[in-house]
């Protein structure tokens, strides 16, 4: 036993070494051919082998341009890691200069054997009017073949030195970072995520970096990061932020670049040069100053209103009805609220800045509120990265209560903002003033309820019943799109399908009369055959679930469990007994929770001489949670499904029903 171990112990030293050894383009060791499964992760599809990057600047034809080199292998270990074989590299391109691809060079290893990508097989596409990219596919994509890459990107922009993503969706061996860079360019760096590196070394290099033309010789700061054994990052994509909150990666900015001749570009500004930047931008502080055509061009009746919240929200009913999104949202970029006005279509930034404008013509002081959206990351707080915002509101305050208005969207109640735009926080831009951060707190009446009563017809062998579905907040918005976005048949569809059980919807009615903005009220007639004359039934009281499968399904989870906005679920649920039945068994009372009340599932039946009840409640109170409590809410939510899956009412036949008589 103890042989085995020793044994063990220097296989590991030899498979590690064997590992590392790999910087040579082409060249394997015995021991990345002889890899089957990744053990330290058994559900790995691929496996990164060995990945280095190398960042330095150079004087290419007369031109400083920043050098990006990269190389890779990946070991593809089952058919769902084939994904790994189709390969995209981004290429920024400016107006005048463009980042170029050189010396790249890709090959499948396979049984000994490698199989290179030919020249004609790499292409290159245009993207956007900022963006190309190369791309190509390996061959021979099969099981326990070893994917290896290379190239050199040269690149005239030097805010692309960005950085480096140690973290991807397969895990690696060996992932290290190198940067050589003169000392005049100046940047920010920030290690995000939660792992640690390996290496983490800085140093100078005297006189390393020189121009043509100019005496001067720059030192540089020789930088090497990696780390080791990095976890794969898997993502439960419904209930978080974006995955660039948490990858672990280190993060590049230029801050500033002190030129040889003595000149000082800056690229890290103040918040207090932002504000004098956007105030005058035309793009965006420009677009807020069209007051005097929005007031000849909107009914004076939006106007005379002397409360200023039914003012506001007349306001933001006429821009929501007058405008039909184009879908574009971003910042940056031309912004034409005039152009829009007429056309009665923009992007979110020309809706809601033409929203902006017409609310400080009412005397309604109104700010632009930039912020990330959920899938772009969270805004740095520290110091300005525009590049960080992508989307903008109105940012409204009346006394002292604050709504936030996006009028996007047709169906958006005053007052509540697109769950994508549920992002914590933003960046108020007072031109009168200071800007300042604001948080983003998504309302907390959101409650989805059912209520159904049923009873069985012995006679007809039917189980028959109502049921009354209430939702408020952002269910009745979910009810209202669903709605509008199919025809009725497809709807009830829909909820057919929502349900458990094989049941048939015998009428629908959205009661109209009921439903507000914020809430919608249907009522569903439904029915169901079954052998109702057994002399045992079993009756599931579920005709309709809020989840059929758990959403949480990974093994552990080391970033924030994020609903958006806190939500109720409710069932109610009544069934008649029917003459000459008993109650034999009801299902247990259950009641779960998570941290203090952050989480909460109650579930109780009940039972009369005449009718037998099913309250179940699933209730989100704090919609951010913390990661050290993903097991117990992983576990609520399978209690959840379990009851809503596996709860059986059973009756029992006593006595010949007068019916069968």
């Amino acid at each position: 036993m103890v042989q085995l171990r020793i044994f063990s112990f220097l296989f590991l030293l030899i498979s590690f070494n064997a590992f590392s050894q790999t910087d040579e383009f082409g060249k394997l060791t015995q021991a990345e051919r002889n890899l089957k499964i990744y053990e330290k992760d058994s559900s790995a599809f691929a496996v990164v082998l060995y990945e280095k990057g190398n960042n330095y600047f150079k004087v290419v034809d007369n031109y400083i341009r920043l050098i990006k080199e990269y190389h890779v292998k990946i070991k593809v270990l089952d058919k769902r890691g084939f994904d790994q074989g189709t390969i995209s590299i981004p290429l920024y391109k400016g107006k005048t200069s463009e980042e170029k691809i050189d010396k790249i060079k890709a090959v499948t290893h396979l049984n000994g054997i490698k199989y290179p990508v030919r020249a004609s097989e790499f292409f290159k596409n245009n993207l956007n009017e900022f963006w190309k990219e190369q791309t190509f596919t390996f061959p021979k994509l099969e099981e326990g073949c070893i994917l290896e890459y290379s190239y050199k990107i040269i690149s005239p922009f030097f805010f692309n030195l960005t950085g480096w993503d140690f973290q991807s969706d397969i895990p690696k061996l060996h992932s290290e970072y190198n940067a050589q860079i003169p000392g005049n360019y100046v940047y920010n760096r920030t290690l995000i995520g939660n792992l640690t590196l390996d290496t983490n070394d800085a140093s100078i290099k005297k006189n390393c970096f020189e121009v043509p033309g100019y005496s001067q010789i720059a030192d540089c700061e020789v930088l090497k990061y990696s780390m080791k054994d990095v976890p794969a990052f898997k993502s439960e994509k419904e209930f978080m932020l974006s995955e660039r909150n948490y990858k672990s990666r280190l993060d590049f900015e230029l801050a500033k670049h002190n030129r040889f001749d003595g000149v000082v570009d800056k690229y890290t500004q103040s918040w207090e040069d932002v504000d004098k930047e956007f105030k005058s931008d035309k793009d965006i502080g420009r677009q807020l100053t069209k007051n005097n055509f929005f007031e000849k061009h909107v009914p004076e009746a939006l106007f005379l209103e002397k409360d200023p919240l039914t003012k506001a929200q007349n306001i933001y009913k006429f821009v929501r009805s007058h405008y039909t999104w184009n879908g574009k949202y971003g910042v940056y970029g031309k912004a034409r609220v005039k152009d829009a006005f007429e056309n009665n279509s923009g992007s979110a930034s020309e809706i809601n800045m033409a929203l902006i404008n017409l609310l400080n013509s009412a005397g309604l002081p109104t700010n632009l509120m930039l912020l990330s959206t959920r899938e772009a990351g969270l805004p740095k707080q520290t110091h300005p990265v525009m590049s960080d915002f992508n989307y903008c509101l109105a940012y409204l305050k009346i006394d002292d209560q604050v709504f936030l208005l996006d009028a996007t969207d047709k169906y958006m109640p005053f007052g509540m903002l697109p769950f994508k735009t549920l992002n914590h926080y933003g960046r108020v831009m007072d031109f009168k003033n200071d800007s300042y951060w604001a948080k983003i707190v998504p309302g907390s009446n959101n409650v989805l309820q059912v209520r159904a009563s049923v009873n069985l017809d012995m006679e007809n062998n039917l189980l028959s019943g109502i049921m009354d579905k209430t939702a408020h907040g952002y269910f009745a918005l979910n009810t209202y799109k669903k709605l509008a976005d199919t025809n009725e048949q497809a709807y009830l569809n829909y909820l057919e399908k929502d349900a458990f059980g094989d049941f048939e919807i015998t009428e629908y009615e959205l009661n109209e009369d009921l439903s507000t903005e914020n809430k919608t009220m249907e009522r569903i007639h439904f029915q169901t055959e079954g052998d109702l004359n057994s002399k045992m039934l079993y009756i599931n009281p579920f005709h309709s679930v809020f989840y059929k499968e758990n959403p949480f399904s990974l093994a552990e989870r080391n970033y924030p469990i994020d609903f958006g906005y806190n939500r109720t679920y409710k069932y109610n649920w009544a069934l008649n007994i029917p003459e000459g039945y008993e109650v034999v068994d009801l299902p247990k009372k259950n009641r779960v929770t998570v941290g203090e009340s952050d989480l909460i599932l109650d579930f109780t039946p009940l039972k009369s001489p005449t009718q037998i009840g099913i309250n179940f409640t699933l209730l989100v109170r704090n919609s951010l949670l913390s990661p050290k409590d993903y097991k117990a809410i992983k576990e609520l939510f399978a209690k959840a499904i379990d009851i809503q899956s596996n709860s059986l009412v059973v009756l029992k036949k006593t006595t010949i029903s007068n019916t069968s008589q």
